[in-house]
């Protein structure tokens, strides 16, 4: 060992001589034209020979996002999907937007707003001075350009999308967009509708440049290009998306000076990536990570209701037939028993049993695994007209016992409760669900059957009202109670084939407070007959209302800012990155080295078989597991692709 020593000295010594009185260096990295700037360096490496994962180093005020896949189009009018969504949120603006952490609704690229006395046309003045990503100017015609592409059959560009979500949301409601002058556009509505502001704030209406798309054509939705905060700059499929500051916005510009949505399909390996710095936040980590995660003091865990709601359905017996397919049952359009009618859960007394039979918060408790919360109204605790004065049923099986003899069913009765094959945010397990539930009924003589069925079938055979009882939940849209209230529980819904309201429950005022509701804009007003419909909804206990299923993300604990929004979006205009100063070492290095990488300020290698000599306090190690080893760019010595003997400074 002592020669061991001595030999590494005389080393040391040979190495100062030579260096002689240089004060710097350079280093192979800063010769090798191939190397200079960075350029032509690896951006990905490869991880358990899976998908290639980004190994950028964290630049000053960059966040990489860990997501669960990729996007599939950044054309907000054409997305359907939430991986496409959270990218494109970031790069295009509505005329309106939701305050942070809300779903009220603040001016956007629109400052202000009228409604006309007859509440169907809807003015907005534009905010002038704002520029899109390629320079042009925001102005009425690209509103009315973004608008008209999915609603007009004859536009130039309509060929170039599918706009479902317009189909879903406005079709029936927006009759056309009109260009007043340059900085005025008036929305003509069909009828008067309330909800239109909020479903305003959706991604699908969204302004995109009227230049960019006459460039792109049908290859637009791979070259986005909006007003947002952050600008479109790379898209590697499967792999990651890179936004960078949109230095002109015109708000402040953003902290952050790049964000990169990178895919990693395993929530275990996103938490992985999360401990050791390689990602500063993701989306959709396992509840067996949870534990894990709170654990660590490095790390930031998020949860908040989410804006959806888990239910078992009781089939209350009738629907009826669209024939006109306009969404409203007409006088002509008779009441008719549904496929799946039984005769018990006609009486309310019945389902009123069975609400007090369940035990909710087990259920919740033992089996969402801390991913949700018990429910007790038809909507998320968040929103406008929420009834929190409502008591919900308690577990008491000795009261559904008490209300099943009252109905004339002493001892109870058979039949069948459908279980959906798939798990979804509101519901995560929803076979075990099925059979907790399968075992609170046997305990008040309600014997029942599960059955299950392929998605897509389950889906269609329920909304034909196929069904006695049955397991669905529901994701909202835009943040609005209608979307929720009037699709869900409406007794225009009621349509066989084609229902949303799947428990068949056909109270006409409760209809009409959803109508009224509909039509009127003041939200105080709104908010009392939401308010009163789901005490009426509540006694006639046509639903077992379940759960709300939290939304979760983690992110390091120096990024600061996030806010969750109700709706699921997310936002990184107002997130910043605290910088952590590190520690550094003086370190002597020698020896074999593999995978050599170099970025702006480090550079890291695997240590293959390596002596590292650390000074104050003095300390020898040998790495030769190939071990990963960040240092300094700065040094004295040589560093190449297999060899490094070098003075450094080591972080730590």
């Amino acid at each position: 060992m002592k020669k061991n020593i001595i030999t590494l000295l005389v080393c040391i010594l040979i190495f100062l001589a030579a260096i002689g009185s240089a004060t710097q260096t350079t280093s192979l990295f800063e010769k090798n034209p191939i190397y200079k700037n960075n350029n032509n360096v690896p951006t990905f490496r490869s991880v358990n020979n899976e998908k290639a994962i980004s190994s950028f180093r964290q630049e000053p005020q960059t966040l990489i996002f860990g997501c669960a896949g990729d996007a599939a189009n950044l054309d907000p009018g054409d997305v359907t999907d939430g991986e496409s969504t959270i990218r494109t949120d970031n790069i295009f603006e509505s005329l309106v937007g939701f305050k942070p952490h809300s779903t009220e609704i603040q001016p956007c690229l629109a400052t202000a707003w009228t409604i006309s006395p007859d509440e169907k046309n809807i003015t907005f003045a534009l905010r002038q001075g704002v520029k899109f990503h390629d320079g042009t100017d925001f102005n009425a015609s690209a509103v009315v350009f973004s608008f008209e592409r999915q609603y007009n059959e004859s536009h130039p560009y309509h060929q170039y999308g599918q706009w479902a979500y317009w189909d879903y949301l406005f079709s029936d409601i927006i009759q056309k967009v009109e260009k007043i002058d340059n900085y005025t556009v008036t929305i003509v509505l069909n009828n008067p509708n309330a909800a239109i502001i909020t479903s305003l704030a959706m991604f699908t209406v969204a302004i995109v440049s009227p230049t960019n798309a006459a460039i792109w054509k049908e290859e637009a939705y791979k070259h986005p290009v909006g007003t947002g905060p952050f600008k479109f700059f790379e898209w590697v499929t499967d792999n990651h998306i890179t936004l960078i500051a949109n230095e002109q916005y015109w708000r402040e510009p953003p902290k952050l000076k790049k964000v990169i949505f990178q895919v990693i399909t395993n929530p275990f390996e996103r938490v992985y990536e999360l401990q050791t710095n390689t990602i500063q936040g993701m989306e959709y980590p396992d509840p067996a990570s949870f534990d894990l995660i709170k654990a660590d003091e490095n790390l930031t865990f998020l949860a908040e209701p989410g804006n959806n709601i888990g239910y078992l359905a009781i089939n209350n017996g009738f629907g009826y037939f669209d024939s006109n397919q306009n969404g409203i049952r007409d006088p002509d359009e008779p009441w008719m028993q549904t496929p799946g009618y039984f005769e018990p859960f006609t009486n309310k007394l019945v389902r009123q049993a069975i609400n007090y039979a369940i035990n909710k918060t087990m259920i919740v408790e033992s089996l969402f695994n801390g991913t949700a919360i018990v429910a007790k109204n038809g909507m998320p605790p968040f929103m406008l007209g929420y009834n929190d004065a409502i008591v919900d049923y308690p577990y008491d099986p000795s009261k559904a016992k008490e209300l099943l003899t009252q109905a004339g069913y002493p001892n109870g009765f058979n039949t069948t409760l459908w279980v959906m094959p798939v798990s979804r945010p509101y519901m995560r397990n929803p076979i075990e669900i099925g059979e907790a539930i399968q075992d609170f009924l046997a305990a008040v003589n309600i014997t029942i059957d599960i059955y299950t069925i392929d998605w897509s079938t389950y889906l269609a055979r329920t909304r034909a009202g196929e069904h006695s009882m049955c397991l669905l939940g529901w994701t909202g849209d835009n943040g609005d109670p209608d979307n929720f209230m009037n699709i869900l529980y409406g007794a225009n819904q009621c349509i066989m084939g084609a229902a949303y309201n799947v428990a068949f429950y056909n109270n006409s005022e409760v209809q009409d407070l959803f109508t009224a509701a509909l039509e009127t804009y003041n939200s105080s007003e709104r908010a009392e007959m939401y308010k009163e419909a789901q005490a009426i909804i509540h006694d006639d206990a046509p639903f077992v209302y379940l759960d709300y299923s939290n939304e979760h993300l983690v992110f390091r604990e120096n990024v600061k800012g996030f806010l969750m929004n109700p709706v699921g979006r997310l936002f990184f205009y107002p997130v910043d990155i605290e910088e952590i100063p590190h520690e550094t070492q003086v370190v002597f290095l020698y020896g074999r080295i593999h995978n050599y990488t170099a970025f702006d300020d480090v550079i890291q290698f695997d240590a293959m078989n390596l002596r590292v000599i650390t000074f104050m306090p003095w300390n020898l190690t040998r790495y030769t597991s190939g071990e990963q080893v960040t240092v300094l760019k700065a040094h004295l010595g040589f560093i190449g692709k297999q060899y490094i003997f070098s003075f450094c400074r080591k972080q730590i």
